[in-house]
């Protein structure tokens, strides 16, 4: 079966190379001018095809390129993960203040978080005029409760314990959110020495 994206394929490859090496020249630049990477990882897709197709039924659209790429506005993925809470929107400014990038969306899930206890910062990038890209800022802390929270969403059975799951899980994202802000005001202090 051909791929959803068509002939836009290489245009979403080509795209993913180049954000990746701007996101790398970043680092390099911030490491050499504060003295610390910024960016503990930085992970990179194009939705699967069979993804993209689900997620096209669901939303009710033809299951098209134009679809997949101008409506949905996910088939790019990029998930940066920072040491601390303010080298998320650090990194986020920089983002913005890529040529040919303009932030048209953007949801601040750090500041106020979602009722489940998940913490984030997603922006919809427009590149080129044309394409979108999904990106997650994140913390470390974050982005180790959103995998946990993802794994305990996808368990078919969790049985009687489920209620207590969830709590605890809000709990420890809660607790997770004080510890970032501890360390941030931690590296605050040993940044002004």
């Amino acid at each position: 079966m051909e791929s959803i994206y068509g002939e836009y394929l290489n245009d979403l490859l080509s795209i993913q190379k180049d954000i990746t090496g701007r996101i790398e020249a970043m680092r390099e630049e911030l490491k050499e001018r504060l003295g610390s990477d910024p960016v503990e990882h930085c992970l990179s897709r194009i939705k699967a095809d069979d993804s993209m197709r689900e997620k096209l039924r669901k939303k009710g659209l033809p299951e098209t390129a134009e679809s997949a790429l101008f409506e949905v506005r996910d088939a790019l993925g990029f998930r940066i993960v920072c040491g601390f809470v303010k080298d998320v929107y650090r990194v986020r400014d920089y983002l913005e203040a890529f040529p040919d990038v303009e932030i048209i969306r953007e949801k601040d899930y750090i500041r106020k978080a979602k009722e489940n206890g998940y913490r984030s910062l997603h922006l919809i990038l427009q590149l080129q005029g044309k394409f979108y890209a999904e990106v997650q800022l994140r913390t470390i802390s974050m982005d180790t409760w959103a995998a946990l929270e993802h794994h305990m969403k996808y368990k078919k059975e969790l049985g009687a314990n489920t209620d207590l799951i969830v709590k605890e899980l809000k709990r420890c994202a809660d607790e997770l959110a004080s510890t970032d802000l501890s360390m941030q005001t931690l590296k605050d202090m040993i940044d002004e020495l």
